[in-house]
């Protein structure tokens, strides 16, 4: 039997409902009712339910609270919404929050209620057997030669959006660790489902289709995805139609970057800092061709990405140009998007060269300076050191830095030191004296006064600020 829950905070609805169908026909049996999200809650706590009738529109906590919980702590407890909105994008946020399916109230009668909830449970049945059925023993193979694998991504994704693809509907859905597959065993037509994948799936998910399955080992297979098909589809996606890739490439791809091309990986990076390829289409080109030829690991592209932003806000970016490029990280999920990704950077920074006037070499000289101020904050460096490093004399050094910068090169240098300061006091236990030495400071007290003066406590406050739980 469904064990049922109706919540709606309006009694005579609640009795109309219940009263209104005949639900043991249905193999359903009503354990219960609420009059708020509240009290659902805490039926919910105390029994079983697989299923929960909710009305959106409750005082204090809504229907989309209600069902937002539900899913969270609830995860067997189906919800259908009960509303007399049946607008579509009233009752889509619904669906999107997890709701299975829902009923416009005012257009239930008793000439539709049976087949209304005739449909549903013939819905929860489909899909408690396909689970049950495909609930697979380490030695069972795969009976189709192709088959869809969806990737949830930052954490979203849930088997409800799967469960309502058509190609989910007419084929079996396999859950491994951290994805699910469809084998392919009805006609599917990859036209169709491109369509249906790019319209229907949010996105928080990463789908490709695999060939050349068949009788091999869903163990192995589960091995084989988890090990290496984000790698392939973050090459891969982006390109013409259906992500596609077939179980040869899977076994032939690298589970990790080799030794020898880790180190590659690592000199490449660390050059591209400098920034060349933003100034110099021959280095753009040199650089997109390094990466899809040495293919680093898809989590090293959002490091590179905000290590930039982090390193250039204020200087290369303005605000809402380094708000853009921060906010599409998290929705860069191939290598084609990154490509776009560092284009727009590289347009960013042209335009940075063109509104003060300086030109290519000048400008990649001054990049250069910056990096190395950093490196060494904690250096006995001066302006004549960093001119000389890069190969300026020290007056137009100075005049550049001061427009590139936007402050001179002492008040830069300062800047560096103190944030360099900052994380002494915080990742070590060094007395403050050793923390102003290894900043730069070679006056402990003058870095106490600057460092009360640009933070607003002395650092002995500061880092016992930072260290309370």
């Amino acid at each position: 039997m469904i064990k049922a829950v109706v919540v709606d905070d309006e009694r005579l609805v609640r009795k109309g409902f219940i009263s209104l169908i005949d639900w043991p026909s249905f193999g359903v049996v009503i354990v219960g009712e609420a009059g708020d999200g509240k009290a659902a809650l805490e039926l919910l706590r105390q029994q079983e339910v697989d299923l929960l009738f909710v009305d959106l529109t409750m005082p204090g906590m809504s229907g989309f609270e209600l069902i937002r919980q539900v899913r969270q702590r609830f995860q067997g407890t189906r919800c259908v919404v009960l509303t007399c909105h049946h607008e579509f994008d009233y009752v889509q946020e619904a669906l999107r929050l997890g709701a299975v399916d829902y009923i416009v109230k005012t257009l239930l009668e008793m000439e539709n209620a049976d087949e209304t909830i005739r449909r549903l449970v013939d819905r929860i049945q489909w899909e408690d057997h396909t689970r049950a059925s495909l609930h697979r023993e380490e030695s069972k193979v795969m009976a189709a030669d192709k088959a869809l694998l969806y990737l949830p991504v930052d954490g979203g994704g849930t088997e409800e959006e799967l469960l309502r693809l058509t190609m989910v509907r007419n084929n079996p859905l396999i859950s491994f660790q951290d994805m699910w597959m469809s084998p392919l065993l009805q006609r599917f037509s990859e036209e169709e489902g491109e369509r249906e994948l790019r319209t229907r799936l949010s996105g928080n998910w990463l789908t490709a289709l695999v060939s050349g399955l068949r009788n091999q080992r869903l163990q192995e297979l589960e091995q084989l995805f988890t090990a290496k098909l984000r790698q392939l589809i973050f090459y891969q996606a982006g390109k013409t139609g259906l992500t596609q890739l077939s179980y040869e490439e899977l076994v032939q791809a690298p589970a990790a970057e080799p030794a020898q091309e880790a180190s590659a990986l690592e000199e490449l990076l660390e050059e591209a800092q400098n920034l060349k390829w933003t100034m110099d289409e021959r280095e753009w080109e040199r650089l997109t061709r390094a990466i899809v030829q040495l293919k680093p690991r898809w989590e090293r592209f959002p490091v590179f990405g905000y290590g930039l932003l982090k390193s250039w806000s204020g200087l290369l970016l303005n605000a809402e140009e380094q708000a853009r490029l921060e906010e599409a990280i998290s929705g860069n999920q191939s290598w084609c998007q990154w490509h776009s990704w560092l284009r727009q950077f590289s347009d960013h920074v042209g335009r940075r060269m063109i509104e003060l006037g300086l030109s290519k070499e000048v400008m990649l000289c001054l990049i250069r300076a910056r990096r190395y101020m950093r490196q060494h904050a904690g250096d006995k460096i001066n302006q004549r050191d960093v001119a000389a490093k890069i190969n300026m004399s020290r007056g137009y050094f100075s005049q550049c830095f001061a427009r590139f910068a936007g402050e001179t090169f002492g008040e830069s240098l300062r800047s560096m030191r103190l944030e360099l300061a900052k994380q002494l006091l915080l990742e070590t236990a060094l007395p403050v004296c050793e923390v102003a030495s290894r900043s730069g400071f070679e006056d402990d007290r003058y870095f106490s006064r600057l460092f009360r003066e640009r933070v607003g406590r002395l650092p002995s406050e500061f880092r016992m600020e930072g260290r309370r739980p």
